[in-house]
């Protein structure tokens, strides 16, 4: 499904509704270049997850936990790895078997191990502008903006 949005807010508030419905154990492969939106959406995520934590960017501790919401919020930074090899090495496993929501940033650099993922890509259209593609085994007829 695709969305278009017109400000980081936008971004945020679809994030939101999809982690309004999303299951335990789901995985989220973004994809888009620097500056898509793609931390803003998992604010909103989070958000929708019911969690109160600040989210942030994972860039340099590749993985950031939030607990505090109904399902907990795993968001990897994939950007400095060089293949799955390495994603297993920092425990993926582990992350996958804590039953919560695993929200992947650069998600091409351990593509063999996105499985049965939600692939969210997301594309500048202008300054604030984005084009958001939602595909992926879960019913979106309840996501809007």
């Amino acid at each position: 499904m695709e969305f278009i949005t017109n400000s980081p807010e936008q971004t945020e508030k679809l994030g939101a509704a999809l982690g309004n419905i999303l299951p335990a154990g789901s995985i989220i492969a973004y994809e888009g270049d620097l500056g898509a939106g793609k931390t803003a959406f998992t604010r909103g995520l989070a958000r929708g997850l019911g969690c109160t934590d600040l989210v942030t960017s994972p860039t340099y501790t590749i993985v950031n936990e939030y607990l505090s919401g109904r399902l907990p919020l795993f968001h990897f930074d994939m950007y400095r790895l060089h293949s799955s090899d390495d994603l297993w090495d920092i425990g993926w496993e582990d992350y996958l078997e804590r039953g919560g929501i695993c929200a992947v940033e650069w998600s091409e650099n351990v593509a063999d191990a996105m499985e049965n993922a939600i692939t969210v890509r997301m594309e500048k259209l202008g300054e604030e502008s984005r084009r958001i593609i939602i595909e992926g085994g879960i019913d979106l007829a309840s996501v809007s903006l």
